[in-house]
């Protein structure tokens, strides 16, 4: 028999931390296997796919429902081929696109070095983040009015909408990716012979592109709801405008192939962000 264990000693085994169980699923800030990854995502896509056929194809055999209000996945794929056929679709997508790409990256030109100057000298953070924290809280669909009475209902206010939407967070979100930067670095800069300028371009420019990158992957989404807020208030293309028609005649399948598309487009720009990261920043793969 072995001796019993003295009080100390048996308090010194209880307050010894216990091994967490090993597992796959639940890795917190850790990969997890390749399969796994593209069996979660295939999940994430084809189950809603398939309660999205259940519901449609038990609304369209029951007598009591109207399957108006959810066409089944049938019904949507041949409206976007009517769509797709007579160039409607593609029409629409291109003048959306434009809008978006166009607000965007004319607010992107003036949020990113605006940004990292509010983020690196607090004179230019106190001038402008009051202002900014102000109009940044005006819903933009709210300058809608505005922006038709001054330019019309042409593209400009359209473009401008979408930049006015996603000027003030995107340079928000730039300035606090400054704040991140090591101060330590800086003073090693200064203290190897560099200048201001030297430091906000080769080391505060370099760190904080990543959460530049990220910053303007949140904000495109933003981009695309206005966008399609101001087609469906002031347009005759777009896919804004196109789902606003669909839903004045009950087309319910031309509005889900509308929104499939806009999502489909969304994806497609978020992998681009995300390629781009991974092309421009190896260091913070």
């Amino acid at each position: 028999m072995h001796p019993p264990l003295e009080p100390s000693q048996s308090t010194d085994l209880a307050r010894e931390p216990k091994m967490l169980q090993p597992t796959v699923f639940w890795r917190i800030a850790d990969a997890i296997p390749r399969r796994l990854s593209w069996l979660l995502m295939s999940i994430s896509i084809l189950l809603p796919l398939l309660l999205w056929w259940l519901g449609s194809t038990w609304i369209a055999s029951s007598p009591d429902a109207n399957s108006l209000f959810l066409p089944t996945p049938i019904r949507v794929w041949e409206a976007f081929l009517r769509l797709w056929s007579d160039g409607t679709l593609q029409n629409d997508i291109a003048y959306s696109l434009f809008r978006v790409l166009s607000g965007f990256l004319l607010a992107a030109i003036i949020a990113i070095p605006l940004g990292l100057l509010m983020g690196s000298f607090a004179s230019v953070r106190s001038l402008l983040e009051p202002i900014i924290g102000i109009v940044r809280y005006m819903p933009a669909p709210a300058f809608i009015p505005l922006l038709i009475l001054y330019f019309g209902l042409g593209e400009v206010p359209k473009i401008l909408l979408i930049f006015i939407g996603t000027l003030f967070f995107n340079t928000l979100m730039v300035m606090d990716a400054v704040k991140f930067v090591p101060k330590d670095l800086i003073e090693t800069t200064y203290t190897l012979g560099g200048r201001r300028l030297q430091v906000l371009l080769q080391v505060i420019s370099p760190y904080t592109l990543p959460s530049i990158i990220d910053a303007c992957r949140v904000n495109m989404a933003a981009s695309w709801n206005l966008v399609i807020v101001a087609e469906l208030v002031a347009a005759s293309e777009g896919l804004g405008k196109r789902i606003s028609i669909a839903q004045r005649f009950l087309r319910t399948d031309e509005i889900f192939a509308g929104l499939i598309v806009i999502g489909l487009i969304g994806l497609a720009i978020d992998l681009l962000f995300r390629l781009l990261l991974r092309l421009s920043c190896r260091w913070a793969n």
